[in-house]
């Protein structure tokens, strides 16, 4: 069942009555739910909120892996809370359920509107109208181990511009020894290899779904290239045997060692290898395509309003003050993150870090699959995407991996 079935389902139990749309003036207190990747960030905003304005916000953190099915069944009984923070990815199933407020007119008010996050803004578009904003963003990169390059006699200042120089890179830091590996992927994990193995199909000139996400499109030399690519990594021994069955939860711990040449990462990287490994000289380029140029995943999470709020207008004041300088920069920036607004990219604090000069450039121009069926199709560790991978990297082969995945993305997608 997709999401959006999920939700409708739930409302024709509970009735129409839990789906009344009221707006209150103001509210005394608004709640806000988030899920539990983004506590660290959301808290101290959310104190900075409360310390200086008089409508209080209550925040609720929700374990990540249970948030849609929580959210789903809140927003369906009426219980949902007057913001929420999304996984972008599921936006377009919300949406389509008929359970985020229309934002439309709000948003034509935004000066900067402009300047929002294109991928959040396309992914919170259904049918014409707006429901949801950006709210936090995190792009995709390949993080490069500068001391193992030096090792291998690479330059550590020029990292792989092509697909064809990642692997020619990871052949020579293989070669090193003593456990050293050239390059790391969660090969069990089927978002994670949306978010690092897409931008190379990307860069390449292919994709993996239509532009309105209602086929697929799997069939193509840039991601039977890239496949290619990962396999004969796996063959010739540049990625270590723990790959093949890691589910994310192993994500970049491989990194931390030392003994890791490249990997995909996404700009939380920077702050966290700062933070915890200063020992780990690192630095972080684009993913390239085959014949040069790049691309990025634009992930993150989008802010809305659920359909059964009653305290709208606090909830938009809110929402606006989380895309001011106050939280963009003086928080988000501050603390590594990027902001999700083109005329924030260059700010204090990404002047200080080169680094995140290139993370924030790839998010502006990230990209991101639009698909009610998302998590169906790519996150689902039963579903037809990491399946691909899996038959593609370490079984049978690209070609008839490609073949299976597409008969199964046609039946989700109901082709």
């Amino acid at each position: 069942m997709t999401i959006s079935a999920f939700v409708k389902r739930l409302a024709g139990v509970l009735g129409t009555s839990a789906l009344v749309v009221s707006a209150n003036a103001h509210a005394e207190e608004i709640s806000f739910w988030v899920r539990a990747a983004d506590q660290a960030f959301v808290e101290p905003m959310v104190k900075a909120w409360n310390d200086k304005h008089p409508t209080k916000v209550a925040l609720t953190v929700i374990p990540s892996d249970d948030f849609v099915t929580k959210f789903g069944t809140a927003v369906a009984g009426g219980g949902a809370p007057d913001v929420v923070a999304i996984d972008l990815i599921f936006v377009p199933a919300f949406a389509q359920a008929g359970q985020l407020s229309d934002l439309s007119a709000e948003v034509k008010t935004l000066p900067y509107a402009k300047a929002l996050s294109p991928s959040h803004m396309r992914l919170g578009a259904y049918n014409g109208k707006q429901y949801s904003v950006p709210f936090s963003a995190e792009s995709s990169i390949l993080l490069y181990n500068k001391q193992l390059f030096k090792r291998a006699g690479l330059n550590p200042d020029a990292p792989p511009k092509t697909m064809a120089e990642i692997q020619a890179a990871a052949k020579k830091i293989t070669a090193l020894g003593g456990g050293v590996k050239g390059f790391y992927f969660s090969g069990a994990c089927g978002g994670c290899n949306v978010f690092t193995l897409t931008p190379y199909v990307w860069a390449s000139g292919g994709d993996v779904l239509s532009a309105d996400g209602k086929k697929e499109t799997l069939d193509n030399p840039a991601l039977r290239n890239t496949l290619t690519m990962y396999r004969q990594m796996w063959t010739d021994g540049m990625i270590p045997g723990g790959a093949k069955t890691d589910n994310g939860s192993n994500f970049i711990n491989p990194f931390f060692t030392g003994k890791i040449g490249m990997m995909g990462s996404g700009a939380f990287s920077i702050g966290l290898l700062k933070k915890e490994h200063p020992e780990i000289e690192f630095g972080v380029a684009p993913l390239p395509g085959a014949k040069g140029g790049s691309a990025s995943f634009a992930g993150g999470d989008s802010i809305a309003i659920p359909a059964t709020s009653k305290n709208k207008k606090a909830a938009w004041e809110f929402i606006t003050w989380c895309l001011s300088s106050d939280v963009q920069i003086d928080q988000f920036a501050k603390g590594g993150s990027i902001p999700v607004r083109a005329d924030f990219a260059d700010n204090t604090y990404a002047r200080q870090d080169p680094r995140v000069g290139v993370v924030s450039a790839a998010m502006q121009s990230g990209r991101t699959p639009y698909s009610p069926y998302f998590n169906q199709l790519f996150n689902d560790p039963n579903g037809p995407w990491l399946a691909m991978i899996q038959e593609a990297v370490f079984g049978k082969g690209v070609d008839p991996a490609i073949k299976d995945a597409q008969g199964r993305f046609q039946q989700i997608l109901g082709h």
